[in-house]
Parts: C-alpha cells; sequence; structure tokens
C-alpha cells in the first residue's frame, strides 16, 4: 500500500508540474524510448481501412471516471471541435496507471479563478504502445489544456505515455490512428488536430508549454509536428 501511495503521489507531482512548467526525464541510465526519430508516412489508400478495423488496431478500451467525482465532479457539455495532442512527461507510468490515479482523484490541482476550475486534471484518452484507454465522455470539457480556454472547452484531449519499457514509434502510431477515429466520427478537420503548445495558458511561463515535446523543435510546433498531421491524414483518408 506504500508504495501505491508512492506512486501517486509521485504520478500527481510530475503531472502537476508539467502543468505551468517544463519538466524533464529523471536521472539515471539511458532510457530507450527517447532513441526515436520520425519514419516515412506512406501514401494514403483511399477506402481500403474500415473504421471497426482501425478501432480493433487501435485497442480502445474505456475505462471511465465515475460520473460526478474527482475530474468529472462537475460535468460540463461539450461539443467537440478540436483535438489537443499531449505527452505525459512522465516515465513512470502506462495508460492503465494513469486510468486509476484518475479513477482515485490522485491527480489534484490548485482551484482557482482564471485556473483549474474543478481542482483535478482529467482528459478523455490516454494512450501507450499497447491500448488507447478512455476516461470520460468526448461531450464532456476536460481539465487538460489551458485553464477556461478553448483548449478545454472545445478539445478531446490525448496524453501519450512516455513510459520506460513503452515503444514510442508504437505509441504514435496509437494516437494518430485514434485521432484520425475522432475525426471521423466528430467530422473535425485535421487543421483543428493541434498540440497543447496551440493554447495559451496565460498566467504560466512560459505561456506556450513545449508539448507534445518530442514532436516539438526546438520547443514549437515545426517539422515533427507535420509529419505527425501527415500520419493522422494518412489513417483518415484511408478510412472508408
Amino acid at each position: 500500500m506504500r508504495s501505491c501511495a508512492l506512486f501517486f503521489s509521485l504520478l500527481a507531482c510530475a503531472l502537476l508540474s508539467s502543468n505551468c512548467t517544463q519538466i524533464g526525464p529523471p536521472g539515471g541510465g539511458p532510457d530507450r524510448v527517447l532513441n526515436w526519430r520520425p519514419s516515412p508516412v506512406p501514401p494514403p489508400q483511399p477506402g481500403s481501412l474500415s473504421t471497426s478495423t482501425l478501432v480493433r488496431k487501435i485497442n480502445l478500451k474505456p475505462d471511465m471516471v465515475a460520473k460526478g467525482t474527482y475530474g468529472r465532479r462537475v460535468v460540463r457539455p461539450m461539443n467537440p471541435r478540436y483535438i489537443t495532442i499531449h505527452s505525459t512527461q512522465n516515465f513512470s507510468a502506462d495508460a492503465s496507471k494513469h486510468a486509476l490515479a484518475l479513477k482515485r482523484g490522485a491527480l489534484r490541482a490548485p482551484k482557482r479563478k482564471g485556473f483549474n476550475r474543478i481542482g483535478f486534471l482529467i482528459w478523455h484518452f490516454t494512450v501507450d504502445s499497447r491500448v488507447a484507454i478512455q476516461h470520460m465522455p468526448c461531450n464532456e470539457q476536460g481539465e487538460h489544456a489551458d485553464f477556461n480556454g478553448p483548449g478545454n472547452n472545445y478539445s478531446i484531449g490525448i496524453e501519450m505515455c512516455e513510459n520506460r519499457g513503452g515503444n514510442r514509434s508504437a505509441t504514435i502510431e496509437r494516437a494518430a490512428m485514434l485521432t484520425a477515429y475522432l475525426m471521423k466520427r466528430y467530422n473535425i478537420p485535421l487543421r483543428n488536430v493541434v498540440p497543447h503548445y496551440h493554447w495559451p495558458r496565460h498566467g504560466c511561463s512560459p505561456e506556450h508549454k513545449n508539448c507534445p515535446w518530442f514532436l516539438m523543435d526546438n520547443g514549437r510546433p515545426g517539422a515533427k509536428w507535420r509529419w505527425f498531421q501527415s500520419k493522422v491524414n494518412y489513417y483518415y483518408r484511408s478510412l472508408q
């Protein structure tokens, strides 16, 4: 029990720290998941992929935070217009551990005017190299991007895991597939698939967060982000 409590404490500290300040890998030996480079994206094959096949490839599992508790203690309806891509900056937790932390209310945030509105962090999906887990319905606002700004009010939040033992390429691939599926389901255009960096966090320094950091170039969207968009577009245009 003590080790479990320590894990949730460290997880909360990591995610809360990343909310307004940049954190990096912990000390220790080299981490193999950092040795990642973008791979070429093939041209789309329109109509070659059914929605059901894509969902199976994503390996999408619902594991919802109970309505009325923690991050869902206040339900704010949402008509999603954007998809916001994050990275967890947490090297100790996969998607299942993040789901457990959210369900137990371990990810607290200071509740104050102009910042976090409910006292907890929450987002819609967490993706690792094996699974994508859904934490809340896509028609509810999360607390993952820019406090009371459009990133929280109108966007679906996807967190990509960075856990040791994971495979970064597989995690990115799964996130791209999930993004394409959500674009199709909610009629969201590719231009509205944005990094966390896109949403200014007024009152934080820096205002634009370097997130997802491994898809940014010098802390902002560039060639790597365009590469990720092309991967999303490959799956979206391949859907029937």
